[in-house]
């Protein structure tokens, strides 16, 4: 199989081990979810939930199905019971407006007191999501633990950062085919999560917006498949249909 079939096949093969991320002297395996697993500290990093999203639509008149909570949720418990982990961060804009918390259903809002029962759990603050509320875990602004700061903003040249916010994307264009998936994305001093909400946008990583974040020198890319992640040479990649 050659590299361009691989690539595409990421997005329709069976699960595969994971990808494993190296940045400022840590490990992190990249899930098919769009978690990050460190394991060191047993702990599962997720970015960008945007729970409630499509509620908070019907609410101002467009009438959408509001599944994706749910749909987020779930992906997000068997992301916990497959890792094992005990604690959880969430790098912001995990409801994608405050009051989100307040409009849980009941199924979704007991699947998330499950959840937080037997984990630790984090609520890093986003531009969606700013203020503080009352689900339980703690609500803070970043996180800063073994020389690394997590938050929700990227930012350029600051070491050790881990971010969301972006919704990053790569598109790739392979013997003919197009291919644009989420994905991880990082160079020596930043690391950004893909969104991992079931109703959230992308934005091509080529995009002005993002590629300006980057020392694209030094910039490593993991794609996003059906089961499993793919490493993907930058050089690969593509501008065009930048996203959101």
């Amino acid at each position: 199989m050659t590299w361009g079939q691989a690539a595409v096949a990421a997005t329709e093969t069976d699960a595969a081990e994971p990808v494993v991320l190296h940045f400022a002297d840590h490990a992190f395996e990249a899930l098919p979810s769009g978690a990050l697993f460190w394991r060191a500290e047993n702990c599962l990093l997720v970015a960008d939930l945007h729970l409630e999203k499509l509620s908070s639509f019907a609410r101002r008149g467009q009438l959408l199905p509001p599944y994706d909570t749910g749909l987020t949720l779930k992906r997000l418990e068997a992301d916990l019971n497959a890792t094992g982990a005990t604690e959880l961060i969430a790098l912001g804009d995990s409801f994608h407006r405050d009051e989100g918390t307040a409009t849980l259903g009941e199924t979704d809002r007991l699947r998330l007191e499950r959840m937080m029962h037997r984990t630790r759990w984090i609520w890093i603050s986003g531009n969606h999501d700013p203020a503080p509320h009352t689900l339980g875990g703690l609500c803070t602004a970043e996180v800063k633990r073994a020389g690394l700061t997590l938050t929700h903003h990227p930012r350029r040249g600051v070491a050790g950062l881990v971010a969301g916010h972006l919704h990053p994307a790569a598109h790739l264009s392979i013997n003919g085919r197009s291919v644009r998936r989420p994905c991880f994305v990082h160079d020596h001093n930043l690391l950004v999560l893909p969104a991992y909400g079931s109703a959230t946008g992308t934005l091509n990583i080529m995009a002005p917006d993002a590629a300006t974040l980057f020392d694209w020198a030094g910039l490593s890319v993991a794609m996003v498949g059906k089961d499993r992640v793919y490493a993907v040479p930058p050089k690969r990649l593509v501008a065009g249909y930048e996203g959101w």
